[in-house]
C-alpha cells in the first residue's frame, strides 16, 4: 500500500497567510500541519511509500522543508503543473495525475494535506481487510456548523455510505467526510474512469458520491474524543493552534 498526501491547493481563503506559503506548511504548536499527518502515516506497518502532491508555485517551499524531514518511510514529492488558482487540477485531478505519473497500481491511502487530526489512522485502515473503499468520518453534532462547508454523509445500519452530499445548503446529517480515504486497487483504477468522462475533478466528495453508485463504500466514524480540524479559514487555523499548544 502507498499513501498520497494532497497538498496542491492555493488556499485563497487563508490569504494573506498562504499567499507566499502553502497551507500544509503553516505552523501549529511548533511544526507544520503536514508533519502531523506524516507522523501518523509513518506508524503504518503495511505502508511502502508516501507521495506528496504539490503545485509548481510552492515547489521550492516543499523541497526546502523536505530536507529536514526524517521518516521511516520513503517520501517523494510530485509536482503538478499549476502555478495559480486558475490552472489547478483539483484534488481528484491531481490524484489521477500522480497515479498516472508514478504508475501506481497498489492499494492507496489518501489524506488531504490540510487535515489536522489526532485519531490513530491505523484503526481506520483496518477496514481495508474487507476489500471496501473506506472514508474517515467525524460527527460534528450540530448541522449549523457544517452547512456549505463539508461533504455530508448518510450511513446505513452497517456503516456503509448510502449518500454523500458535497457542501449542501441543508445537511441531512451531522456526519462529515474528513478528507481521509482508503482505496483498494479496484477503486484506484476507477479514478481514471471518473475523470475520463468529464466528472468534477475538484473535491473528492464528488468522486466518493460517484463511487458509491458502483461499489460498496464503508464509513468509519471516529469517536468524539478525537480532535479533527479542517484548516479552511483563519478562524479554524487559530482554533487548532490554540488547542494544540494547550495540548503540548
Amino acid at each position: 500500500m502507498d499513501a498520497i498526501v494532497l497538498a496542491g491547493g492555493f488556499a485563497k481563503r487563508l490569504w494573506p497567510l498562504t499567499k507566499e506559503l502553502p497551507k500544509p506548511l503553516l505552523p501549529v504548536a511548533g511544526k507544520p500541519i503536514i508533519e502531523y499527518i506524516l507522523e501518523n502515516l509513518d506508524g503504518i506497518e503495511d505502508l511502502d511509500k508516501i507521495y506528496i502532491s504539490i503545485n509548481q508555485k510552492f515547489e521550492p517551499h516543499f523541497k526546502e522543508w523536505s530536507k529536514g524531514v526524517k521518516l521511516g518511510k520513503e517520501l517523494e514529492i510530485v509536482v503538478e503543473p499549476a502555478t495559480c488558482e486558475n490552472d489547478k487540477m483539483g484534488a481528484v485531478g491531481a490524484l489521477g495525475f500522480l497515479i498516472r505519473q508514478k504508475e501506481i497500481c497498489s492499494d492507496l491511502l489518501v489524506v488531504a494535506g490540510d487535515n489536522l487530526f489526532d485519531f490513530d489512522i491505523k484503526k481506520f485502515i483496518t477496514g481495508k481487510d474487507n476489500g471496501f473503499p473506506v472514508v474517515a468520518l467525524y460527527d460534528m453534532e450540530k448541522k449549523e456548523r457544517i452547512k456549505k462547508k463539508y461533504g455530508v454523509v448518510v450511513l446505513d445500519e452497517k456503516n456503509m455510505i448510502k449518500e454523500l452530499h458535497e457542501k449542501p445548503e441543508k445537511p441531512v446529517s451531522t456526519i462529515i467526510s474528513t478528507g481521509c480515504y482508503f482505496f483498494p486497487k479496484k477503486a484506484v483504477e476507477m479514478i481514471h474512469e471518473y475523470l475520463s468522462v468529464g466528472n468534477n475533478p475538484d473535491a473528492p466528495g464528488f468522486f466518493i458520491s460517484w463511487l458509491t453508485k458502483r461499489l460498496a463504500v464503508q464509513g468509519f466514524v471516529f469517536d468524539g474524543e478525537s480532535k479533527w480540524f479542517d484548516i479552511g479559514s483563519v478562524e479554524s487555523y487559530e482554533e487548532a493552534k490554540k488547542i494544540y499548544e494547550e495540548k503540548n
